[in-house]
Order: structure tokens, then C-alpha cells, then sequence
């Protein structure tokens, strides 16, 4: 049992680069020292393991080379969202995590179904959520719902492409969240919460051995309560049980779950009338409460296998398989008449299931040749989604307007029967081989090299038509960085690299569209100080082509914007000022526009829904015992119409937020948040003029937690 031990210890202090799926519990502890004593139990008492915890900071940065990197090894800007943090902060879920770091800005949500956000501008495909992963895996194809950070140990937000790894993506950036892993002490936890408009939320975390070699956890949470959106109700339930299984001397497994179930109505917000917003009151709801919720669920699974093969080198691999689907009514604004009060309105129906399964296989270790140390990993892996898509819908008419005053709403209003108009099915399949190489050049000076190919099929059948498309694309995704440390605390750097995203979906002409295609600079310079702050400043440019946007001729279908790019400075900030003292900042400056367009998207116009400038900054005082603490955040300026051509703009604004927590007695916890403290009026984001989403009143939330 001494040799299971010490790997259970190197695995909590995070030695063994190829161990990153398994040790999210680090970013927790930030201290190798408390890993050991919870994972690791009395066998590793005669080891004595040194570290250092600091605030809103973390030790190593997991999914940006899929190894325990330090950040300040990495040719890109990264951040690490941890557990203190989102704490302090009074997060609960994934988009209200991302507004605290920078270059990430807010995207129309579906009705309020799903996470949308972009990452220096770029959103991704508009069929589905924003782009993230679970420890490594896909885990935004098809239909999940806002996140729950419940099972949420940290949120590694990675700026920059990272198709050298992980094939598809965006090039302005990768979320990846690592959940909670079993440990091997026994801790329990219950978090009750009450807040603004009768919301009413229980989280549990439960974790504890079942024998010296195998290891379970339990995270849950459920929420429901009103809005401050008129007969809007949500219900959110979030379940995460897992295991860890020491299998043997060299082996270990990590299998988890996540289930997720949403009930909310589809809600589009509020029209701007004449192109001006203000005259509605932001709880004015116009869709019809009698549709009832859109349900939208998932189930996913992951499988992690890790064995030594021998000193130094190690072979990892895994699976995930992913169901999810979305349902329901809605009514949603389609014109508003000239008389600036009636409302003409659609409804639809939504019948949408999709499957996701993936796995990877990959060798990791270390040489050195030439007097040059080589941190390698090479790897394949592959890909099946297969997504169906139903949806039935009625336009108004002048016989049926299916029509509501927006100043005086009488719901109930009956439309005309729906008629199919989506009924397709698509499958995509992908494989890939890649490799990496962190080399270590000696002083100072680090390189980063990497490359991937991939091979894409995509088949979309369409029932109505009986047509069937498809394609197949080969693409190549190379990466370098340089690092240089003139410092222990300070680094400079730069790195290019390609990316690609096979676009789903057909557009309006019954084809398939070609795939988008990235290019990206970026230069930096990083400052880490050991108990005290951690910075990041980063500039960059990213070019690409083939861009959707969905067209405003049928929003049923998208259309390629041509091309597209973004350039910008952001900066990340994070830490502790003095003892006792924590801060989180960050500032983006983005410009990003359409460098090729056509009389629907014109060339020189910027992205909707993102600011040229964005700031947060949180302060918090205090220690165990108490803290108080304070923030703001600022958003500038955006355009708000996917439609190019509209002049539609969404006003800047600035939010408070205060925050308070007392520690009466060690297994207690009282916390209080008060968001918007000045019940600011704002429009977080837009689809367009008609479906413009306005920002929360000011909301209060209590939250009472017991530890043991």
C-alpha cells in the first residue's frame, strides 16, 4: 500500500504532469500539503510537503497543454477562475463566472436557454451554447442549459486557438472547467440559500471513501424561484456523483456524471422602439405565459484511465458520452407596427435532441536531447455527433397577427397552427492525430511547439426536402510560442498559431458551408509574485474566414459573414494587495469587425454584443473569520443587430455589487450578495431590435453553508 500511497500523493501535490483530470482538487487547496492529508490519508504522514496558498491564484494551468503547466511557462494569456473566488463572488453559474475575466463579452442566449458568450468577439457556431470543456472534453455540442458551477473546482479560461489540441474551435479562446474529484477523507457539505424574487437554492457536496482504494463524491443543486421578468418561473437541477478508483500500483480511474434538467419559458426580452430603447419597463414579458417552460436536459458521462508505463512516461486516456435535448413552446416578436405599440409576434415549437460521444488516447512523457529538456505528448482522438432538429412554426399574418400591446399586454391570444419548418437530421464525424513539445531551452528561455490533423465528415439529411449534403475537410493546426524569463516572477512572450471549425448546419440554398479558417498573433508580457499579485498583459490579432451569422432574410437558417477579425489588449489581474486584502481585475479593449462582407453584413462593421471597452475589478477585505468586499464592472458601448446593415446600438453601463461574509462558529458560514446595488437599468444583450435581453434589477441573496 506504500507505493498506492506516495502516487496518491503526487497526484495531490500535482507533480505528475500527466495526472491534470484528476487533480482539480489543487486549485482548490492551492497547497500540496492539504491534497496529500485529504487524498493521500496516514500512510503519507512521514512525508513532508511544503506550498503556498494565494488567493484568487492558482499554481498551475491544466488545459492549456493538457499538463500541470505554470502560467508563467505559457505563450498565451490564461486565467484561473478558482474556488475562492467564485465564492467570494457569490457565483452559481458558468456566465456569471466568465464576467469576471476579460475579452469575454455577452451573446444573445436563446431565449434565455443556454450559456452564449464571446471570446474576443468570437462566438462560435450559432446552432448551439457557447464553446467549453469538462476536463479536456467537449462539452458544449447540443443542448445543456445555463451551467451550474456546483461540481465546479476551477474554470480555466484560455485565450488563444487551441486547435493544435483539441481540433475545432475558436480561435479568441477555450473554457475549461475541471470538476470536483473524489477524496479520500470524509468532508460533507450543505450550502442553503434564499434570495430576490423568491428564489430559493440547496447545494450539497459530499465526498468520503468507500475502502483505501477507491474514492466517491456527490454534487448537487437545485434553484427555482421567479424573475424579475414578469410570469417568468425557473427551475434548475444540477446532479454529479463520481468516482476515483486506485486500480493498482500504476493505474488510476476517474469515472463521473452529470445530469442537468432546465424549465424555463423562452423569453426574448424587450423590443427597442424606433431603435430606441427605455420605454418598456425591463420586467415586461410578451411572449405568453400559457406556452409554458421550455425543457432542456442532459446526461453526460466521463470515463479517465491513467497508467505509468515507466519513469517518466505514462499513458492516458478516456471517453465521454453526452445526450441532451431541448423542447417546448414559444411566442416571440416577429415586426413592430407603425403605431410603436402593437406587436406582431411567432410562435414555434422546438423538438431538438442531440448525442455526442468522443475518446482520446495519449503518451506523455519527458527526455532530454541536446542539453534540451522535452515535455512531450502525443495523442489521437475522435469524435461522433449526431444532432436532430424538428421545429414547427407560424409567421403572423394579416387574417392572424397573433399580436399583443407592448404597453398594456393581455396574454392568452391563440396563433394559427404551426407548420414544419426544420425537420433535419446531421451527423458529424471527426478524427485526429497531434503531438506537442514544451521544450525548456535553459535560461530563461521556453519554446512551445505543437500541430494537429484532422479529418471531418459531415452529413445533413433534410425530410422536407429529402435532400442529403455532405463533406469532407482535412485540416492542419499548427502552434509555436516563445517564453523568455528574465525574472523568476516575470516572463515575456509571443505565439502564432491556426485553428479551424467545420460549420453545422445547411443555409438557406440547401448546402452545406465550408469551414472557418484562423489565423492568430499574440504578444505578452506575464508577472507572477509569490504571495502577492499575478498579472497578464496581452496583445493580439485574429483574422478568419467563413464566418456564420445567421440570416436576417429566414432566421432559421445562417449565412457565411465572409471575414472577419479582431484585434485587442487585455488585461488580467489577481491576487492579494497585502495580507488580507484580495483583488480581481480585468480590463479588454476589443475591436472586431467584418473585413469582408455584402449588402447584408458590410465590410468595417463590428460584431454585435461586443464593447470596444469592458472592465471588472472586486475587492475583498478580511479573513476565515469575516470579509467584506465590493465590485464593479463596466461595459461599453455595442452594436445590437446581427443585421450589419442596422445602425442598432445597446448603451454602455456600469454595475455595483457588495458582499459580505461572518465565519460565527468553524463548521458556519453566512454569506450576503447584493448585485446591481444601484438598480442601474441595462441591456445585457440582443439578437436585434426586437429581441433585446435587459440585465437583471437589483437582486439579494443570502446564503447560509455548514461544513463537516
Amino acid at each position: 500500500m506504500k507505493h498506492t500511497s506516495l502516487r496518491c500523493l503526487a497526484l495531490a501535490a500535482g507533480t505528475l504532469p500527466f495526472a491534470w483530470p484528476l487533480v482539480a482538487n489543487a486549485a482548490d487547496d492551492a497547497v500540496a500539503a492539504a491534497a496529500v492529508a485529504d487524498i493521500a490519508g496516514p500512510a503519507a504522514d512521514s512525508v513532508v510537503v511544503t506550498g503556498q496558498r494565494s488567493a484568487y491564484r492558482t499554481l498551475a494551468v491544466a488545459g492549456a497543454t493538457k499538463t500541470d503547466a505554470l502560467p508563467l511557462d505559457l505563450p498565451q494569456s490564461t486565467r484561473t477562475l478558482g474556488a475562492d473566488l467564485l465564492r467570494d463572488a457569490g457565483v452559481t453559474s458558468l456566465s456569471d463566472a466568465l464576467d469576471l475575466a476579460s475579452g469575454i463579452a455577452r451573446q444573445s442566449d436563446l431565449g434565455g436557454l443556454w450559456d452564449s458568450y464571446a471570446m474576443r468577439g468570437f462566438t462560435g457556431d450559432p446552432n448551439f451554447g457557447a464553446d467549453y470543456l469538462v476536463n479536456g472534453f467537449s462539452a458544449s455540442r447540443g443542448y445543456n442549459g445555463r451551467r451550474d458551477v456546483a461540481g465546479t473546482q476551477a474554470i480555466e479560461v484560455l485565450k488563444g486557438p487551441a486547435a493544435a489540441l483539441y481540433g475545432r474551435g475558436e480561435p479568441g479562446g477555450t473554457v475549461n472547467i475541471l470538476t470536483k474529484k473524489p477524496r479520500f477523507a470524509p468532508q460533507y457539505g450543505l450550502d442553503l440559500s434564499y434570495g430576490s424574487h423568491d428564489t430559493r437554492r440547496v447545494a450539497a457536496d459530499l465526498t468520503g471513501p468507500v475502502s483505501e482504494t477507491l474514492a466517491w463524491r456527490v454534487n448537487l443543486a437545485h434553484q427555482d424561484g421567479d424573475s424579475f421578468r414578469d410570469t417568468v418561473h425557473t427551475e434548475r437541477s444540477y446532479l454529479a456523483p463520481s468516482l476515483l478508483w486506485l486500480a493498482g500500483p500504476d493505474t488510476t480511474v476517474s469515472y463521473e456524471i452529470e445530469a442537468t434538467r432546465q424549465r424555463t419559458p423562452f423569453d426574448r426580452g424587450v423590443p427597442a422602439i424606433k431603435g430606441r430603447l427605455g420605454a418598456l419597463p425591463v420586467t415586461r414579458f410578451l411572449g405568453e405565459p400559457g406556452d409554458g417552460p421550455m425543457t432542456v436536459q442532459s446526461v453526460g458521462q466521463q470515463l479517465f484511465v491513467q497508467h505509468v508505463l515507466a519513469e517518466g512516461w505514462s499513458l492516458q486516456g478516456g471517453a465521454s458520452y453526452r445526450d441532451s435535448s431541448l423542447e417546448g413552446y414559444s411566442t416571440e416578436a416577429n415586426d413592430l407596427l407603425a403605431d410603436g405599440r402593437t406587436l406582431r409576434r411567432q410562435r414555434r415549437h422546438r423538438d431538438f435532441s442531440a448525442t455526442d460521444r468522443s475518446a482520446r488516447l495519449e503518451l506523455v512523457g519527458s527526455a532530454t536531447a541536446w542539453g534540451v529538456r522535452h515535455a512531450l505528448l502525443f495523442g489521437v482522438d475522435g469524435y461522433r455527433f449526431d444532432d436532430t432538429r424538428v421545429q414547427l412554426r407560424r409567421n403572423p399574418s394579416a387574417a392572424n397577427p397573433y399580436a399583443i400591446d407592448i404597453f398594456a399586454p393581455v396574454y392568452g391570444t391563440v396563433a394559427a397552427p404551426l407548420a414544419l419548418s426544420i425537420d433535419t437530421v446531421e451527423h458529424q464525424h471527426a478524427r485526429a492525430v497531434y503531438a506537442q513539445d514544451q521544450l525548456d531551452l535553459g535560461r530563461g528561455w521556453k519554446a512551445l511547439l505543437g500541430a494537429r490533423l484532422d479529418r471531418y465528415d459531415q452529413a445533413v439529411v433534410n425530410h422536407r426536402t429529402g435532400a442529403t449534403n455532405r463533406q469532407s475537410l482535412d485540416a492542419t493546426s499548427p502552434r509555436a510560442g516563445l517564453v523568455w524569463q528574465p525574472t523568476a516572477s516575470t516572463a515575456l512572450y509571443a505565439s502564432s498559431a491556426r485553428g479551424f471549425r467545420p460549420n453545422s448546419g445547411i443555409g438557406i440554398d440547401n448546402n452545406a458551408f465550408p469551414a472557418e479558417r484562423s489565423r492568430t498573433h499574440e504578444v505578452g508580457a506575464k508577472l507572477d509574485v509569490p504571495d502577492g499579485l499575478s498579472a497578464t498583459l496581452a496583445l493580439y490579432r485574429i483574422e478568419k474566414d467563413n464566418v456564420l451569422t445567421t440570416n436576417p432574410l429566414n432566421t432559421d437558417y445562417a449565412l457565411p459573414a465572409g471575414a472577419v477579425a479582431s484585434r485587442g489588449v487585455e488585461l488580467d489581474v489577481a491576487g492579494e494587495l497585502r495580507r488580507g486584502l484580495r483583488l480581481s481585475g480585468a480590463y479588454a479593449y476589443t475591436d472586431a469587425r467584418v473585413t469582408r462582407g455584402d449588402n447584408t453584413i458590410r465590410s468595417g462593421s463590428r460584431f454585435p454584443n461586443v464593447p470596444r471597452n469592458s472592465a471588472n475589478l472586486l475587492l475583498v477585505a478580511g479573513d476565515a473569520r469575516a470579509s467584506l468586499g465590493a465590485g464593479v464592472s463596466y461595459v461599453g458601448e455595442r452594436f445590437g443587430d446581427v443585421a450589419a446593415s442596422s445602425d442598432f446600438r445597446l448603451p454602455g453601463y456600469t454595475t455595483a455589487r457588495l458582499l459580505a461574509a461572518w465565519t460565527p462558529a468553524p463548521r458556519w458560514r453566512l454569506a450576503l450578495n447584493v448585485d446591481n446595488l444601484f438598480d442601474r437599468r441595462y441591456y445585457a444583450s440582443s439578437y436585434s431590435q426586437l429581441w433585446v435581453a435587459p440585465g437583471s434589477t437589483r437582486t439579494a441573496n443570502a446564503t447560509l453553508s455548514y461544513r463537516y
